[in-house]
């Protein structure tokens, strides 16, 4: 297993988009998301789409360091406000770290995740990195799903989190009601 974990894929880079991007603020945060919605929002929920072993997305297997058709832990939430979806989150661990540090994620369910790696001090978030998705992305396809007009683009941000030596892979696809909040 690497001992130094970094984002390797160079389409995801990290530099956030342009100043004037009205996501800038939501992607550059490099808080707790669910924290920073659940401030904003008066009915914030996590409704969970599905959590299970499944092929890491192509660009998310160099990066955990799996071999080939690896199968690994996927869990992949909507976090709403209101009725409305603002962000949709992918979370890639690998299948061996479910029997060590990470072993709490397999009941972590509709849970914000943020909570449980905001709250322990073990936890360390290596850089963010940042990426415009389009249709061709598989994260794209998924998260567009609950949107009534997807736009041609969704922002996203990546970053690993590191508890003794195991990495875990956060995305988190920024949809077009997170706008409708306070930045």
């Amino acid at each position: 297993m690497k001992a130094n974990y970094k984002i390797h894929d160079s389409e995801w880079k990290r530099a956030a988009p342009h100043p004037d991007s009205p996501y800038r603020t939501w992607l550059l945060d490099r808080g707790s998301l669910t924290q920073r919605i659940q401030s904003r929002c008066a009915a914030f929920s996590v409704r969970g789409l599905r959590q299970r072993l499944a092929r890491p997305c192509r660009d998310e297997v160099r990066e955990l360091d799996l071999p080939a058709r690896e199968l690994a832990l996927t869990r992949e939430v909507f976090l709403y406000c209101k009725a409305t979806p603002v962000v949709f989150a992918h979370t890639v661990l690998q299948r061996t770290a479910l029997r060590g540090p990470w072993h709490l994620l397999a009941t972590q369910g509709s849970k914000p995740l943020g909570a449980t790696l905001f709250s322990n001090p073990k936890v360390a978030r290596l850089p963010l990195h940042f990426k415009r998705l389009t249709a061709r992305h598989e994260l794209f396809q998924r998260a567009q799903r609950m949107l009534k007009a997807p736009p041609d683009c969704l922002w996203a941000r990546r970053s690993l989190f590191i508890v003794e030596r195991a990495p875990l892979m956060v995305t988190e696809v920024f949809l077009p009601g997170i706008l409708e909040l306070p930045a």
